[in-house]
């Protein structure tokens, strides 16, 4: 009898929501009601868009979700907690996931519905897919194979690269992996796969 397929569900590239990109869109303000719409796009192209809303109350914060999957609609709301922070200024927030009672700061999206990923015990990080001699590979070459990535975010639209005329923390870090991912010649690279 042939083995089962052990592809797990990679948390990586599923649909998620995060409490910090909330928090950017101004959607967890005090006594406040927003609404609007995430969507999630491949290469350009919307590949899908759910409805949210969040009302924040002194006494009750909850987040809703409005979208259709499957030719089912879905309509359910999630609790926010907000705990003061450890550095003793202001508060953090959270999602309280209905599905699993569990305190987070991203929802998943597991079995059509928006979720911590503690409700898929098989679900990965794509980390945690790679063989161990990948993983070797991936911390010496890593930044090579990473250039593409750290040129995107180095111009990207709103990147600093200097504050009060010297330059950033992270402009420096991210030039430091570019170097040293340039610093790889093509041959070095074609003999990793050969082996």
């Amino acid at each position: 009898m042939p083995k089962h397929s052990t592809f797990p569900y990679l948390f990586d590239n599923a649909k998620s929501i995060n409490i910090s990109d909330l928090k950017k869109w101004g959607y967890l303000k005090t006594s406040y009601h927003k609404s609007g719409t995430i969507t999630w796009s491949r290469n350009g192209i919307e590949t899908s868009s759910i409805s949210i809303a969040t009302k924040i109350t002194n006494t009750k914060s909850v987040f809703f979700l409005s979208y259709n999957c499957n030719d089912s609609s879905y309509n359910y709301h999630v609790q926010l907690i907000s705990l003061p922070s450890n550095l003793g200024k202001g508060f953090i927030w959270y999602f309280l996931c209905p599905f699993t009672n569990k305190r987070c700061r991203k929802l998943h999206f597991i079995d059509q519905r928006f979720m911590h990923r503690s409700a898929l015990p098989s679900g990965m990080y794509e980390k945690q897919t790679q063989s161990k001699k990948w993983r070797q590979i991936e911390k010496v070459y890593g930044c090579h194979f990473d250039l593409e990535r750290n040129y995107k975010e180095l111009y990207s639209k709103y990147f600093k690269t200097h504050y009060n005329g010297k330059p950033t923390k992270k402009y420096l870090k991210l030039m430091a992996k570019i170097n040293r991912g340039k610093s790889f010649s093509s041959e070095e690279i074609e003999r990793l796969f050969l082996i």
